[in-house]
């Protein structure tokens, strides 16, 4: 018996030398092996919304891109909602936005139903979340009026998974996720003859990582530049949203955002409650000169500079001058929330500082949830997705739709091992190279995730010439991370956003 396993292996060796000799022409004849799902095609519906005055109608693609190597096998399924007006006779006029969130592990539900997309979730003038069961609605300050829109999930969010057979992390990291997704763009604009359409990138939080990283693969893989990218609550440079020991970055340019908190719940010194603008202006003076100078220092700064950045930071923040002389005049985000509305029994939020939640007792050192995202968003956004797909887009899926997941867990950053991730300097090599492209950054005054000082700093250090810096805009909103769940913002957001695509396709 073993004789004969000897004999067979010989022979299946010796075949395979043959055929490796055979002449290029005739190993062509044999194709390789096509591996692939039953995936259906995306299901059309058609549906009408008002922006401006002018009624749009339009056509909505719901479904699945799917990924494959080029010997053909499935790698990934990545779900998308697509929004194209109707009756526009060249789309190569027509111009599109790739849209997405961040997290990472978060679905692109957020932009989706929050601002960009043509349906909205009703919110109070506030944005608190109104009483369950929720609704949506037409949405009147929709981007569909300027542009068509599509929405992608990457992998482990929504309903995009890995293919059959294939292993998930091959998507989860930095680098995985700019590949997946942008190899998403290439095929929907191919698929879609959207090449030569005026193409945009928009993306929140985490999504303006991955926007700014994309805006450099896409031109360098494949040659295909960009128009725009809107980053929605910025984060570029990690460095400066990281509270680690030996990094002291955060404390300065969180500042701000903390003092625009301690002034929204009165709890700054009464000679900076007057105006908050004004009162900002000086906290920037003072975070980035002597603040910044005596976190440098570090022990070497005297008695009296400790001091007299203890008696300002208090001033500032509402905190107590013995609470902030404990922590070595250095703030960490997650004290923050607890401790300014510690003596009322309540917590700040971390997403929009103008919500409050309550914890089990007042005595801990953070707090147990995140009143701006689990009481406020999270409720109203899953159930309407899921009801929106199926009730109006006729999309029917067995799978959990994942709003925000730690499915992505861990996340690779081995691109940058022993360093933070700082995507900025790809988009400024993306601006040296496209000289055409427009760059909109949308900055939440309350939103301690990505601090609009922290995204000022961050551009402020790209080393943008005169004729760049006239492409980057800036504008401000006196709401949180999700600034359109304010209802003025939202107005807002619309508005800056219209001047944006007409500044971009001038």
């Amino acid at each position: 018996m073993k004789k004969i396993q000897q004999t067979t292996l010989i022979a299946l060796m010796f075949c395979s030398i043959l055929s490796l000799a055979q002449d290029p022409e005739k190993k062509t004849e044999q194709k390789p092996t096509i591996i692939t799902q039953n995936i259906p095609a995306p299901i059309e519906t058609k549906g009408q919304v008002i922006i401006n005055g002018q009624t749009i109608n339009y056509t909505t693609r719901t479904g699945y891109m799917v990924l494959k190597d080029e010997s053909g096998k499935a790698k990934a399924n990545i779900f998308f909602i697509a929004y194209t007006k109707d009756g526009v006779t060249d789309v190569a006029k027509r111009p599109v936005t790739y849209t997405f969130n961040g997290g990472p592990g978060s679905a692109s539900v957020w932009l989706h139903m929050g601002c960009i997309g043509p349906k909205r979730i009703p919110m109070t003038e506030k944005g608190e979340a109104l009483a369950p069961p929720y609704s949506y609605i037409n949405n009147e300050y929709s981007w569909l009026d300027k542009t068509d829109l599509v929405f992608i999930d990457p992998v482990n969010t929504g309903y995009s998974r890995a293919a059959a057979g294939e292993n998930e992390r091959q998507f989860l990291g930095y680098t995985e996720d700019i590949e997946s997704v942008g190899e998403f763009i290439r095929l929907y604009a191919t698929k879609y003859g959207r090449w030569n359409s005026p193409k945009f990138l928009a993306g929140e939080s985490y999504g303006t990582t991955r926007a700014a990283g994309l805006s450099g693969y896409l031109q360098d893989k494949y040659n295909m530049y960009i128009n725009g990218v809107a980053l929605i609550s910025s984060i570029l440079n990690f460095q400066t949203a990281r509270f680690e020991k030996g990094n002291d970055l955060p404390f300065s340019l969180f500042l701000p955002t903390y003092t625009a908190m301690a002034w929204y719940h009165k709890k700054i010194a009464s000679e900076y409650q007057a105006d908050l603008q004004k009162t900002l202006r000086e906290v920037e003076k003072f975070a980035t000169n002597e603040y910044s100078t005596v976190l440098m220092k570090g022990d070497l700064a005297s008695e009296a500079e400790q001091m007299m950045v203890t008696e300002k930071l208090s001033k500032f923040t509402g905190l107590s001058k013995e609470y902030i002389k404990n922590a070595n005049n250095r703030i960490e985000i997650g004290r923050f929330v607890k401790e300014l509305l510690r003596n009322e029994g309540k917590t700040a939020g971390r997403l929009d500082g103008r919500f409050t939640g309550t914890d089990y007792d007042n005595a801990g050192e953070r707090y147990e949830f995140d009143p701006s995202l689990d009481a406020t968003i999270s409720g109203p956004y899953s159930a309407t997705i899921n009801q929106y797909l199926r009730q109006d887009l006729k999309y029917e899926n067995d799978l959990p739709y994942l709003i925000l997941t730690g499915r992505v867990q861990p996340w690779n950053y081995n691109n940058v091992q022993n360093q933070f991730l700082n995507v900025s300097e790809t988009l400024r090599q993306a601006m040296s190279k496209n000289p055409y492209l427009k760059v909109w950054v949308a900055a939440g005054y309350y939103d301690l995730a990505t601090p609009y000082y922290a995204a000022e700093y961050t551009f402020n250090h790209m080393m943008l010439r005169p004729e760049q810096k006239k492409n980057v805009n800036f504008t401000y909103f006196e709401a949180g991370h999700m600034m359109y769940i304010h209802k003025t913002s939202l107005i807002k957001l619309k508005q800056d956003a219209d001047k944006f695509y007409e500044s971009a396709l001038k």
